[in-house]
């Protein structure tokens, strides 16, 4: 089994990262996180070279990064919650998805031919809504192929409790691993 997770976290020891550690230990096989902010992949140009070609023009970190996306079974967007959105940085690496949307709807092709499962993690503090940033980032999963999103994980007190403290964000860390290492004919329906 292969996951890739997207941090899209500065800070490196904070609060996303520690959910993404509790979520790695539970998880076998491979797992590849690209950090968002020490990564080397600019955003979208809008050149329109994936208009009408496959991939994308700007040969940056992304292209690995593409070929990942095409052979894993789990993507993760995982998140501080920033003004109700996805950090910006987060939100340049999933510009760069376009190229996934003009297959779809100018090329009439199919970009992605492996079904993923999905997942969104959010942290935060204060009074802002992670409503918006899930639905983002569930947009962008569907991007990539993902046909099976987990319900949304979000320890939304960071201000006064670390996420990895947060109970019921954990349970909720622990059920992901479980649906992330079900097999399809494994899944009942309820």
């Amino acid at each position: 089994m292969k996951t890739l997770v997207f941090n899209g976290s500065p800070r490196a020891e904070g609060d996303t990262a520690s959910l993404i550690s509790l979520l790695a230990k539970k998880l076998t096989g491979e797992i590849k996180v690209i950090s968002a902010y020490r990564c080397s992949i600019s955003p979208c140009m809008d050149c329109r070279y994936c208009k009408t070609n496959p991939g994308c023009a700007i040969m940056d970190e992304m292209q690995s990064v593409y070929s990942y996306i095409e052979e894993c079974d789990n993507i993760v967007i995982a998140s501080p919650i920033y003004f109700s959105e996805l950090t910006g940085q987060m939100l340049n690496i999933g510009s760069r998805l376009q190229t996934y949307f003009c297959a779809k709807h100018f090329r009439k092709e199919t970009p992605i031919a492996k079904e993923k499962k999905g997942a969104v993690i959010l942290v935060g503090g204060g009074d802002g809504d992670a409503a918006k940033a899930y639905n983002t980032a569930c947009t962008l999963l569907r991007l990539m192929n993902c046909t099976d999103i987990f319900r949304m994980i979000c320890s939304h007190h960071t201000d006064t409790t670390p996420a990895i403290e947060d109970r019921a964000a954990a349970e909720d860390i622990e059920e992901l691993a479980r649906f992330f290492c079900r097999k399809p004919d494994e899944i009942r329906e309820t």
